[in-house]
């Protein structure tokens, strides 16, 4: 049924970006329809049975239809192109949709939880029959093919709203599932554990709320790139002849397919400025395309070939190995005095690290320096390894 929908509806997009919006907005209306109709089976079981458990299990899917419906509306916003107002387009909606599908998830939870303790506190008896035990059986079935194929379709455009859907869907099988015991029980050994159930199933939509919410507001406040990203992109540049080494990479997205990027690749001091700056520009275009990625790369120049300034480098290599082998530098330079020679560079430390260790760090890099030679006086700036490149 999954390849047979996405046959149908995702037919030559024109672009990734048309491609994207297309599977959103089928995965967003088959959720819908999907959910539409176990709420309404759902509801006229619970009515008819006097459950609460199973009226719960209905908004529930209630709720789920309303994130369907928000998520839908999400991907067509985000599938807007860039516009004077936001020249990095629109594609950070799709978080926004899904923070808002949260937000419905968490205040319905909190509603069924509150309604589930009172029939606690106040039972009253419920039927169920044979019947009603199969439609749940069959939501369960029901809901465990929309969480694959939302899975199918998060797969295949790498979303995190689908992701999220896909971890709801399977938590409202679970939930149904309990629910399907509690009718057991009391269809057959006269248990009644209606409101306990209506707790758990509530449990289940919190959680996926929080889960939900979660999962949106990480990358709404920028969260790191992945390292396979970081790793990939460094080793697609290092293989262009005339980069001699790579720093101070910055990855930035600003939604699904929407990712920036920046380094800066050190060349020899002496290359010729044209050439090199035609390998740059060439790395920015393939490497992007090849990643899917807006890259912009600035050139460090790095002296190579005079015999001071590498046995210096080499010296500050021993230094920060000795402090911590994980330690690195680059940007180095020199500048000779009459009294001291500045040594110049940055140091890239691991995030975390508080203001007393690092000023610990950096004099222990300048003491070990000023053993090599007394005249050394090590200028150091500070960057923080956010995309864990050491």
């Amino acid at each position: 049924m999954t390849n047979l929908l996405i046959r149908l509806f995702i037919k030559k997009p024109k672009d990734a970006a048309q491609e994207r919006l297309r599977y959103g907005v089928l995965a967003g209306s088959v959720g819908i329809a999907c959910n539409l109709l176990l709420c309404a089976a759902k509801f006229y079981i619970g009515i008819l049975s006097g459950s609460i458990a199973v009226r719960a299990d209905a908004v529930n899917n209630l709720s789920d239809m309303a994130g369907n419906i928000v998520t839908l509306i999400g991907f067509k916003a985000a599938g807007k192109p860039a516009d004077k107002e936001h020249p990095y387009g629109h594609a950070r909606v799709e978080y926004i949709a899904a923070l808002v599908m949260a937000f419905f998830i968490l205040l319905v939870g909190f509603e069924l939880g509150k309604e589930s303790v009172l029939k606690i506190i106040l039972p009253s008896p419920v039927e169920f029959s044979l019947v009603s035990m199969a439609a749940l059986a069959l939501s369960i079935a029901g809901k465990l093919w929309l969480g694959r194929f939302t899975a199918c379709v998060g797969e295949r455009i790498q979303s995190e709203t689908m992701r999220a859907a896909t971890a709801d869907s399977l938590c409202d099988a679970a939930s149904t599932g309990a629910i399907l015991l509690g009718s057991a029980a009391a269809y057959f050994f006269h248990i009644n554990l209606d409101g306990h159930i209506g707790v758990l199933t509530a449990g289940f939509v919190l959680y996926s709320g929080v889960g939900i919410l979660r999962d949106t507001i990480s990358p709404l406040m920028g969260e790191a790139p992945e390292p396979a990203l970081i790793k990939a992109l460094s080793a697609a540049l290092m293989r262009y002849e005339g980069i001699e080494g790579l720093h101070d990479i910055m990855v930035h997205s600003y939604g699904p397919g929407r990712v920036i990027a920046s380094a800066h690749a050190e060349v020899r001091a002496d290359a010729n400025i044209v050439d090199i700056h035609e390998v740059i520009d060439r790395a920015e275009r393939e490497v992007g395309e090849t990643l899917g990625l807006l890259l912009t790369l600035h050139l460090d120049p790095v002296e190579t070939d005079d015999a001071l300034t590498a046995k210096v480098r080499e010296h500050v290599c021993e230094v920060l190995r000795a402090i911590d082998p994980t330690l690195r530098f680059h940007d180095f330079r020199m500048v000779t005095g009459d009294k001291q020679t500045n040594l110049i560079f940055d140091i890239v430390v691991p995030p975390g690290l508080s203001s007393a260790e690092i000023g610990r760090i950096k004099s222990a890099i300048r003491e070990g320096m000023w053993r090599v030679d007394a005249s050394y006086c090590c200028v150091i700036d500070v960057d923080m390894d956010f995309c864990g490149v050491l």
